[in-house]
């Protein structure tokens, strides 16, 4: 279908009146906007001189086109969720991990595929290459980790699990480079694309890019939620099936808690569970993460970009809402397969709002790979423990993953078992730590931690080697003051000031 045929699609369904009232001209402007879109949208496709990357294009514009026109549509309908609507999920929509089968079938594995979502560059952490590249452990990276894992498994039980890599255009160059180096281990790796999409200016509705080769800053990779069409378009999820593969585990390749879990597995096999989603229980730290609802007798995901700001506060309370989404997801390809050719997967839209390094306020249209949930027959939650959910997206989170409270097996975290806790400490770094390179520069060694319940760092502050923390310790620089923690010190339930005075607490 040509990008002319998508419109007059769309057009069908959203017929244009003349009139005077809101709706009516919300209608009007939706239909220009919609026109507008389509001519640029054909001219960046007429940029691209060579037939088959050109045909490529089309489909990833129409693609696009038809996220756009479906925004207009909600836009103009004012198409939101009723608020007193949305339950809580029903108890048997939410499995607990605890009721899971104890026996399993390693046969099954051999049906298995695993999925890193792996498109994030890590800017946050001032990193400019793939985040999967940052060394977090061991000096093994998270995607040398999860190799580690899935070979283990595979030579334990003699199966054959690939590993499916699905980069954006900001991370595939560098992680193609980057496998170069498992050659000779025991899995086959898998890398395809997802979408490039054009940023949209917020004030014309427009494209940003004028040709179908400018620079980086003017596309972006529309969220995870493009797992299914860029499976679909890239013939990944065909290749799979022809394998034999029936199940696909889907991660973030920055959780490091994401292993393969057999029990998980089997319950999908045992109860033909199209869809499964792994959730666990809010912390404080958690009150921004999607979570399950029940919608009208549907389960579906709510994050916190569609929730209107009155509502917000509601939102992060575990009152109402006591579990989120650990975007571990577990998806059966053959119903992916029937979906895609049927219906397909219309997911919820975010509108991620920006401003370009030069001032232009920009929309990006995105969606989330959990909001597929209400697509599939018997899907459900199962809510896990919560060391199936370790993301690192800060260095604070880096300090817990390196320090001696983990270990490793195989690739996989485990807690140390002279940790009197279950639970891990609360560690918050200041600024001046946010960047890696910062990080690296100002812990000589990573210090031991295991009797560790609350680290708070701010300002200008360096650590020694085989520095002890233990208790609460809190580490305060003020302005224009520096502190060094020398070799050797041991930090009990201290605070340490500015003028390197310390304090009992």
């Amino acid at each position: 279908m040509s990008l002319n045929a998508a419109a007059a699609q769309f057009s069908e369904k959203t017929p244009r009146t003349r009139g005077v009232s809101a709706m009516h001209f919300k209608s009007a402007t939706t239909g220009v906007a919609t026109k507008n879109m389509r001519n640029e949208l054909n001219r960046l496709v007429n940029t691209v001189s060579d037939p088959e990357t050109r045909k490529a294009f089309d489909t990833e514009m129409q693609s696009f086109f038809y996220l756009f026109t479906r925004y207009l549509a909600e836009k103009a309908s004012s198409k939101e969720l009723v608020w007193d609507r949305i339950k809580s999920p029903a108890a048997d929509q939410i499995v607990p991990y605890d009721d899971l089968p104890t026996s399993t079938d390693p046969k099954t594995l051999d049906k298995l595929a695993v999925l890193k979502v792996n498109g994030g560059l890590g800017t946050s952490m001032g990193m400019t290459g793939a985040k999967s590249a940052l060394e977090v452990k061991d000096d093994m990276t998270f995607l040398d980790l999860t190799v580690r894992q899935i070979e283990h498994l595979n030579t334990t039980h003699r199966v054959d699990v690939p590993l499916i890599l699905m980069t954006s255009f900001n991370t595939h160059e560098d992680t193609l480079r980057i496998i170069k180096k498992y050659a000779n281990q025991q899995l086959r790796i898998t890398t395809f694309n997802q979408s490039r999409y054009p940023r949209i200016d917020k004030e014309t509705l427009l494209p940003l890019p004028r040709h179908a080769t400018d620079d980086k800053s003017k596309w972006y990779p529309p969220g995870h939620g493009d797992l299914y069409n860029a499976l679909m378009h890239s013939g990944v999820l065909d290749q799979l099936l022809a394998e034999g593969k029936e199940y696909l585990f889907v991660s973030n390749s920055d959780n490091l808690g994401a292993v393969v879990d057999q029990k998980i597995l089997q319950h999908m096999v045992d109860t033909n569970a199209e869809f499964i989603m792994e959730v666990t229980d809010k912390t404080k730290a958690d009150v921004k993460g999607g979570t399950l609802i029940d919608y009208e007798g549907n389960v579906q995901l709510l994050e916190i970009a569609q929730v209107a700001s009155e509502h917000v506060e509601e939102f992060k309370s575990v009152r109402k809402f006591k579990i989120f989404n650990t975007n571990n997801l577990w998806i059966n390809l053959k119903a992916l397969k029937r979906i895609m050719e049927s219906e397909g997967m219309e997911l919820e839209i975010i509108v991620n709002p920006k401003v370009t390094d030069d001032g232009v306020s920009v929309i990006q249209l995105e969606t989330a790979a959990g909001a597929a949930i209400r697509h599939f027959k018997n899907a459900k939650g199962i809510n896990v423990p919560r060391n199936r959910f370790l993301p690192v997206k800060s260095c604070s989170d880096l300090l817990l993953i390196k320090s001696d409270i983990y270990s490793l097996e195989h690739g996989q975290l485990v807690l140390n078992e002279n940790r009197m806790f279950g639970t891990t400490p609360v560690i918050k770094l200041g600024d001046h730590f946010k960047k890696v390179a910062q990080f690296q520069k100002r812990f000589k060694k990573i210090p031991k931690i295991i009797e560790l319940d609350h680290l708070t760092v701010t300002g200008d502050v360096y650590f020694g080697r085989n520095v002890t923390l233990r208790g609460t310790v809190i580490v305060v620089a003020n302005e224009g003051q520096r502190i060094d923690i020398p070799d050797g010190c041991v930090l009990e339930n201290r605070l340490l000031s500015g003028n390197l005075t310390m304090t009992e607490l």
